[in-house]
């Protein structure tokens, strides 16, 4: 039954339509969620311990942090990854930061970690046992590698910084004691991003300088972050490799870097390299003053020994007239050297009178002479030979002139010019030489001294002028 409507009352509203179906492709539901995902965890920390970690031939590296309960796949690409100061291994327990996000082709959440240190060990103390284990495996470490340093080197290499103190320590000790050894200074950056790559370069160029004989590579004290620079494994290779013994002189006596490890010699500080430096050639003096004076011990006991011989012997009577016999023996030596001084002078100058006169008579007969003479000789003949040539060339062009007189007053045209003419067919193609060959009304084409005409016979005369028909 309908209700009773008052006229006052509001009508009833209309019933809402039904909800149309929103209906969403794979594609937009898996965007939906990355959205959500993303603005509801845009950074986030999680622990958990590394499985499968894998870094690609893109540089990216990909993983999967897991624990007891549940995993989740994880992405870190290369921009993050070259910052990390260890190796991300299987295993690994880690703190990963980063954010949420969906991956759309699979459909998988996924961590996209921006940063990532161990637990337990620090990220920097874990990178140096990495290396120092992987290193010492490939027995960069081993003793038998280490070179002995020179004893004296000429050439002192140096790799730190040009506005550090360690320079300047080094320098102080050097100079001070050791003043006349040459110092050849590499120039690198030792902390900070990159600095690892010019301390490396900086070994390997000042290596290869010549006559460098040792290279002390250093810095003052610092912080691990600091020191860092020295337990990067680029510098490790490039002191290996250095083809001249490295003393490491890194921080102070209680830092200890993957640098000092690979090194032939490690200093406790830059200063103390340089005194090792200083050290060896202090050593080689000593040593060199040790055996000068068991030389000089030994030389005058010999020569005690030999002049109390000497002395033993002059006493026995046999010796007695010996220093006078010697005495005209030198005498006789004496005059000997005298005559023969005389007679090699005397034959000397002989000697140079002949050579001198044989120098005169070669003179006579001296190249440059007989060209002087030769050269005269051609000049005169060249002389002659260019009048006789202007002669011939004057007569041979006075008879060209003449024979082209000649031919000139022989040419037809030249008859035509004196008032002559030359009568021809009409086609041109035979000379009129006789009246009996036209006719009249015969077109014929007559040549002058200057050009040409045209002619119609209209008479012909026979030698007596008569007229023919």
């Amino acid at each position: 039954m309908t209700p009773t409507r008052l006229p006052f009352d509001e009508p009833a509203p209309a019933p809402p339509p039904p909800p149309r179906r929103r209906i969403l492709s794979v594609g937009e539901l898996t965007a939906a969620l990355r959205t959500l995902v993303e603005a509801e965890f845009p950074e986030i920390w999680v622990e958990g311990e590394l499985s499968g970690a894998r870094i690609w031939n893109t540089g990216h590296l990909y993983f999967t942090l897991k624990d007891a309960h549940a995993q989740i796949k994880g992405v870190m690409f290369r921009t993050s990854l070259r910052l990390l100061k260890f190796r991300p291994e299987d295993g690994a327990r880690v703190i990963a930061r980063g954010r949420l996000s969906v991956y759309d082709p699979r459909g998988e959440y996924q961590l996209v970690c921006e940063h990532m240190e161990p637990t337990g060990l620090g990220a920097l103390q874990l990178a140096y046992e990495q290396l120092r284990t992987r290193l010492a495996a490939e027995g960069l470490f081993d003793q038998a590698r280490k070179r002995p340093l020179p004893a004296l080197p000429r050439r002192i290499g140096i790799v730190t910084s040009r506005d550090g103190a360690a320079l300047r320590d080094i320098i102080r000790v050097l100079r001070r004691r050791y003043p006349n050894a040459h110092l050849v200074i590499a120039p690198a950056r030792v902390q900070g991003e990159g600095a690892s790559g010019e301390i490396a370069r900086a070994i390997r160029l000042v290596g290869r300088v010549a006559g460098v004989d040792v290279v002390i590579a250093g810095r003052g004290g610092g912080s691990i972050e600091d020191l860092w620079s020295f337990n990067e494994e680029i510098v490790a290779r490039a002191i290996a490799a250095c083809p001249v013994p490295v003393i490491s002189a890194v921080g102070h006596e209680t830092d200890v870097t993957i640098a000092d490890f690979v090194a032939d010699l490690r200093a406790p500080t830059p200063s103390a390299a340089a005194e090792i430096v200083v050290g060896r050639k202090d050593e080689f003096v000593r040593q060199i003053d040790a055996i000068g004076g068991r030389v000089h011990a030994a030389l005058r006991s010999r020569m005690q020994r030999l002049d109390a011989r000497l002395h033993q012997l002059s006493a026995r009577p046999a010796f007695a007239g010996v220093p006078g016999r010697i005495a005209l023996r030198q005498r006789h030596v004496t005059e000997l050297a005298a005559a023969l001084r005389s007679a090699a002078a005397s034959g000397l100058a002989v000697r140079q009178r002949r050579v001198a006169m044989l120098a005169r008579t070669l003179d006579t007969f001296r190249p440059q002479d007989r060209l002087a003479r030769v050269r005269a000789a051609l000049v005169g003949r060249r002389s002659a030979l260019d009048a006789a040539i202007r002669t011939h060339l004057h007569r041979a062009t006075g008879q060209t002139r003449e024979s082209a007189a000649r031919l000139h007053a022989l040419s037809p045209l030249a008859v035509l010019g004196r008032g002559y003419a030359v009568c021809w067919t009409g086609d041109r193609g035979a000379l009129v030489r006789n009246a009996a060959q036209v006719v009249p009304g015969d077109r014929v084409r007559v040549t002058l001294g200057t050009g040409e005409i045209g002619c119609e016979v209209r008479e012909v005369l026979d030698d007596g002028g008569r007229g023919r028909g």
